[in-house]
C-alpha cells in the first residue's frame, strides 16, 4: 500500500488517475498519519466486529480499520475514486467498497446482506455539508449499530455533544441525545487534510442507546416540537412553537404550564424530559 500520509505520493496517485477535488462533495483527504489509528482504536473494532465507513476518500481510514475489524464495508459516492481505492486497498481482503449514497441506501438491508449477525460500528470522516442528515439517518433507522465514531466540523461536533438545556444546544443536540450518549474524543487541525479546510475538526463517539431516556407517545411529533422550538431561537419556546406548528399561543401556553415549564423559557433551557412532557401535552 502506498504511503498515504505523504502528500507527494497522494498527489502523484491522484494525478495518475486524473482526479481533481470536488468542492460540491466537500472532499478533504486525511494526510495526518496519527489520526486514523486513533479513530480505529476509538471505535472499538476487533476480529469479530464489522465496520460501516461512509466516504472512503483515498482509503486511509479504510485501510486502518481493515487491520483490526473482521469486515469493512465502505460507501463512496464519487465514482472517480473507485479505481484509486482499488489500488490503495489492493492488499485488504476484508474490505468491500460500494458506490452508494448513504442517504439513498436501504441501510437495514445493507447491514443484513454484508454483515449478517456480527456487531457493527460506524466509523467515518463525514463531509461537513451532510454530517447532520447522515447522523440522523443512521440513528432514526434504528439500525443494530453499537456506536458511531465520527470526524465532524468542530462547531457541529461541539453542538451535538453539548448538554441538552445548555446555551450551546440545538435541535440536533436534543435529537442525538434521544438516541445516543455522546462523547468528545480529540481535535483534528485543518492542516491534517489535503486540501486544508477553513475550519478545524473534532472526533466524537455516539454510543447508541438500547432504550431512549424519555418515553414519548409520538416520536415524529416530539421532533416536530423540538425543531419548532429551536426554529426561532430569539423567541421564547412558546412563541417559536406556536409559530412553527401553527398553534394558538394560548394552547401552547397551557401546555407549557401543564408540563411545569416557565412561560418565558427558551428552547435551549429545556431538558429532554421537558421536551417530552411538552410534546405530550401539545399532542393531547
Amino acid at each position: 500500500m502506498p504511503n498515504l500520509s505523504d502528500i507527494s505520493v497522494i498527489k502523484e496517485l491522484l494525478r495518475r488517475h486524473g482526479f481533481t477535488f470536488s468542492k460540491a462533495l466537500g472532499q478533504h483527504f486525511l494526510v495526518n498519519p496519527s489520526v486514523c489509528p486513533r479513530m480505529a482504536e476509538a471505535c472499538g473494532t476487533d476480529e469479530n466486529t464489522g465496520v460501516l465507513e461512509i466516504g472512503a476518500g483515498i482509503g486511509v481510514l479504510t485501510a486502518e480499520l481493515a487491520q483490526t475489524a473482521k469486515k469493512v464495508v465502505s460507501l463512496e459516492l464519487d465514482a472517480r475514486l473507485l479505481p484509486v481505492l482499488a489500488e490503495t486497498l489492493a492488499g485488504c481482503g476484508n474490505v468491500e467498497v460500494l458506490r452508494a449514497d448513504v442517504l439513498k441506501t436501504d441501510l437495514p438491508e445493507l447491514l443484513r446482506t454484508h454483515f449478517g449477525d456480527m456487531p457493527v460500528v460506524v466509523c467515518a470522516n463525514l463531509p461537513y455539508y451532510i454530517s447532520s442528515p447522515v447522523i440522523m439517518a443512521l440513528l432514526e433507522s434504528r439500525l443494530p449499530l453499537e456506536s458511531l465514531t465520527l470526524m465532524l466540523q468542530k462547531e457541529a461536533a461541539e453542538r451535538i455533544c453539548a448538554p441538552v438545556g445548555s446555551r450551546e444546544s440545538g435541535a440536533v443536540t436534543v435529537a442525538v441525545s434521544y438516541y445516543a450518549q455522546t462523547k468528545k474524543l480529540f481535535p483534528v487541525s485543518a492542516g491534517s487534510f489535503l486540501p486544508a479546510p477553513k475550519v478545524d475538526s473534532l472526533v466524537i463517539r455516539l454510543d447508541v442507546r438500547r432504550e431512549t431516556p424519555v418515553s414519548v407517545p409520538d416520536e415524529a411529533f416530539f421532533f416536530r416540537v423540538v425543531r419548532a422550538a429551536f426554529g426561532q431561537r430569539r423567541k421564547t419556546a412558546a412563541n417559536a412553537i406556536a409559530a412553527g406548528l401553527g398553534l394558538p399561543k394560548s394552547a401552547v401556553a397551557a401546555a407549557l404550564e401543564s408540563a411545569g415549564i416557565a412561560p418565558s423559557a427558551r428552547a435551549e433551557e429545556l431538558s429532554l424530559e421537558a421536551f417530552a412532557a411538552l410534546s405530550g401535552q401539545l399532542r393531547e
